[in-house]
């Protein structure tokens, strides 16, 4: 399934600038508020789960926070970034892996995700998804995850995506993680049409 993930990401960001894609955002406001709004600081390490293309990482550094990751299942998602941010992208550590398979060799503050839990359509992928969120994920720390609302779209990118309600996040996570926040934003794509994402903020108990 990896094997098929990445070939399908290497396809759209070989073909398509980073800016064509449905879910491009000049200026992540939302994803900044939530990020402002848990209290991480400036030095705490975030995480940006999918993040390879997103225009997050270069307004994070432009805030001054000096711990970042960025995860994705392809380095051609990366290249992207890696061009528009120059010699700022040494500062970042970038890992290429499929989430669902990722090892995290450390704990981070705070973790990101607005580009890959309602492509896991599998729920094998998405219990596991969880399990690395919690290894991941330092007690106290926040995780904000935004992700195709109730009226969001069916698909996105040629695939098949899994749409959530408040009340599926809350039973996906468990009791290891309180909501914090949630809020829905109606998204705007460079062609125009409009997409709902449902925010949420989650701590991670312990």
């Amino acid at each position: 399934m990896t094997t098929e993930r990445r070939k399908h990401w290497d396809r759209v960001y070989s073909s398509k600038a980073s800016t064509d894609v449905s879910w491009y955002q000049e200026v992540p406001d939302k994803s900044l508020d939530f990020i402002g709004a848990s209290g991480v600081s400036l030095n705490d390490p975030i995480i940006d789960v999918g993040g390879g293309a997103s225009t997050l990482v270069d307004h994070l550094l432009d805030a001054g926070y000096l711990d970042l990751t960025v995860l994705d299942l392809t380095d051609t998602a990366f290249d992207h970034s890696r061009q528009r941010l120059g010699e700022r992208a040494d500062s970042v550590n970038w890992i290429v892996s499929d989430v669902v398979y990722f090892e995290p060799q450390r704990l981070y503050r705070l973790w990101h995700d607005r580009a890959v839990l309602h492509f896991l359509t599998d729920a094998t992928d998405r219990e596991r998804y969880v399990e690395v969120l919690g290894q991941a994920l330092a007690p106290g720390g926040h995780a904000v995850i935004a992700t195709f609302g109730p009226g969001g779209p069916l698909k996105c990118s040629g695939l098949e995506i899994r749409r959530y309600t408040l009340t599926m996040m809350e039973k996906l996570l468990g009791a290891e993680f309180e909501l914090h926040s949630h809020e829905i934003e109606n998204h705007r794509t460079p062609m125009g049409a409009t997409q709902q994402f449902l925010y949420t903020c989650w701590i991670r108990r312990g």
